[in-house]
């Protein structure tokens, strides 16, 4: 053993010796000239690769600005509504009447509740004289004198009726408790007497808004993105840097989202466009948009450090693809080389073949004593192709083998349902002729459940079957378990040519029967199954008056497989996990499983999935 690894070893020795010439020539004439290219290349693409994601950050803040301003329009547009509906001016007026003013109550509500109805608003206030009889029920309607203690209050009175688009702050409603929101605000007027103010118009918007369109933009791990209004002041961003020298952190003019003097002004007179900053020891691209409506600028910042590193990344792909075309340039050295090798060894290998013809192939064998050189590795490369040639021949065999013994189980596998069908058809007439009709009907409806159940292996079956299953396996289960139980199937017409994963309404069935009403105290109910076509979609629903569940464990019922057993201490059927992926998969993620359940009432499973007809 070891004399064989020592002649492997000294044969790759002389290999190595006998290619040094090629090897000198591959590092003067190719490894050499290229390193230099590749270190020009890696230098212009650090520049090429930071103004292409500088631009790339730029049209995705762009669009991000445009997803911003068109729901800030909305908001807008509500705003105008509400601030130009006459009937808030009647209900702002002073009335005498207590009946009059309750009347304004419930008109102020409905105009604010109508308001609401768009999903962006959160709340519609109304700040108004705290000497009316609505001015405090601090829902919709608030004390003029609350809005002291807003530091954007000065600028809704100088903006007079045009709206103030405040920054994200924290509110308190007496009915939902603190969260965080930004607001549009306005000045209300008397209209028959310009001069009297009767009021401030606050439509607030849940901060998600602003932060589910910022948080998709992920430029950098370092500096996350923030929005400031036209003087710099911050709307909505991060509290502070991260990652950063703490010397750099304490400098208020270099904080992470806040602008020094010069660049603010520079971004306050552009639309958009990309700057450049210091943060500490960080070189940074700014890039900002303009959102309309509002002029606020949305500012998302990247370091120069960032932009190398993924141009290392990118480098690394260059690198091996400049490694395989050397590789090609190499081969084709090789090729001409060869071209001038080709006659010398042409002569040897044909001395050695006349010398084989002759000799006979001991000659060969002889050779092994003479002194190494370049046809002795090939002796030996020949050699070991040969082995590995006879083993891949002995696997390619034993791996046809496999597959012929696949097939036969295959077969074995088709022939065993036909069986089971003679079988129960044998027992079927047997049953006939002793005249037990009982036991010949339940044969014949578990002979017809294997058929339906089966489907002659297709995977999808078409509703009127899937029905027709459960109504056999219901059958049975009277049978199984009499005068326990009743059932009933109503199915919407016209919708038997449409198709569902096959055993989609059997497990459900079966969780009803024995999970449902079999648990009860006197394990009688009822069970129903309907079928409908709902928004497009066909919609599937098993109901049982059982024992019902817990409505959280339901729910973890779709989330993870139950690992438990039947009432009979069986293994359970696919189980609501399993019905639950498996519609996923045949309609798409919105589609599958939902549970109304409560303990001692019993459990509806509602299955639904895309409309689809059978070809």
């Amino acid at each position: 053993m070891m004399k064989r690894a020592w002649t492997y070893l000294t044969g790759l020795s002389q290999g190595i010796l006998s290619a040094r010439n090629w090897l000198l020539a591959y590092t003067l004439l190719i490894l050499l000239p290229v390193s230099i290219m590749l270190g020009s290349f890696y230098q212009r693409s650090n520049d090429i690769l930071e103004k292409e994601v500088t631009r790339t950050m730029q049209l995705t803040l762009k669009q991000a600005g445009m997803n911003l301003t068109y729901k800030l329009n909305h908001i807008r547009d509500s705003s105008n509504s509400v601030f130009m509906n006459q009937i808030l001016y009647d209900n702002l007026l002073q009335k005498d009447k207590i009946t009059d003013q309750l009347g304004q109550i419930k008109e102020l509500r409905n105009l604010a509740e109508t308001a609401q109805e768009n999903e962006d608003i959160f709340r519609l206030r109304f700040f108004v004289d705290a000497s009316r009889m609505y001015g405090g029920d601090r829902i919709n309607l608030y004390p003029l004198a609350d809005m002291d203690k807003y530091p954007w209050y000065e600028a809704v009175k100088e903006a007079g009726g045009g709206i103030v688009w405040t920054g994200v702050y924290p509110e308190i409603y007496n009915d939902y408790g603190e969260k965080k929101i930004f607001s549009a605000a306005r000045m209300l007027r008397n209209p028959r007497d310009y001069e009297e103010i009767v009021g401030i118009l606050v439509m607030d918007v849940s901060e998600m808004l602003v932060q589910e369109i910022v948080s998709e933009l992920q430029f950098s791990e370092k500096y996350a993105p923030y929005l400031i209004d036209g003087r710099g002041k911050l709307i909505y961003g991060t509290d502070g840097p991260e990652g950063l020298e703490p010397d750099a952190a304490a400098d208020s003019s270099q904080a992470l989202n806040q602008l020094p003097e010069e660049l603010l002004s520079a971004v306050s007179h552009s639309e958009e466009g990309i700057v450049k900053r210091t943060i500490g020891r960080d070189k940074v691209n700014v890039v900002y948009t303009t959102v309309g409506t509002t002029g606020w600028k949305l500012v998302a910042q990247v370091s120069e450090a960032e932009i190398s590193h993924r141009a290392t990344a990118l480098g690394q792909f260059t690198s091996i693809a400049t490694l395989a075309g050397i590789t090609v340039m190499f081969l084709v050295l090789v090729f001409v080389l060869l071209m001038f090798m080709i006659q010398g060894m042409q002569r040897r290998v044909q001395m050695i073949l006349r010398m084989i013809r002759k000799e006979g192939i001991g000659w060969l064998e002889d050779r092994r004593s003479l002194p190494d050189g370049d046809f002795r590795l090939l002796e030996r490369s020949v050699d070991h192709l040969i082995h590995k040639v006879n083993n891949l021949m002995e696997e390619s065999y034993r791996a046809k083998m496999q597959e012929r013994e696949a097939q036969l189980r295959t077969l074995q596998a088709q022939i065993n349902p036909h069986f089971l069908y003679n079988a129960l058809d044998m027992i079927n007439w047997s049953a006939i002729s002793h005249d037990a009709e009982d036991t010949s009907e339940m044969i014949e409806a578990l002979a017809q459940y294997f058929r339906l159940s089966l489907n002659k292996g297709r995977d999808n079956v078409s509703i009127a079957d899937e029905l027709e299953l459960a109504r056999v396996f219901l059958e049975i289960q009277q049978n199984r378990f009499p005068s326990t139980f009743t059932f009933s199937i109503q199915a919407e017409s016209g919708l038997e040519s449409y198709i569902i994963p096959k055993l989609t309404l059997q497990p459900l069935v079966e969780n009803a029967l024995l999970h449902g009403i079999r648990k009860t105290k006197n394990k009688q109910g009822t069970i129903e199954i309907s079928v409908r076509l709902e928004n497009g979609d066909v919609v599937l629903t098993v109901a049982d008056d059982g024992i019902g569940m817990d409505p959280q464990q339901a729910n973890c019922l779709l989330l993870q497989p139950a690992a438990g057993q039947t009432a009979e201490g069986l293994d359970g059927s696919f189980g609501l996990y399993n019905v639950h992926e498996r519609i996923r998969y045949f309609a798409g993620n919105r589609y599958g499983l939902s549970i109304e359940t409560k303990l001692g009432t019993g459990t509806a499973v509602r299955v639904t999935v895309k409309a689809v007809i059978r070809k």
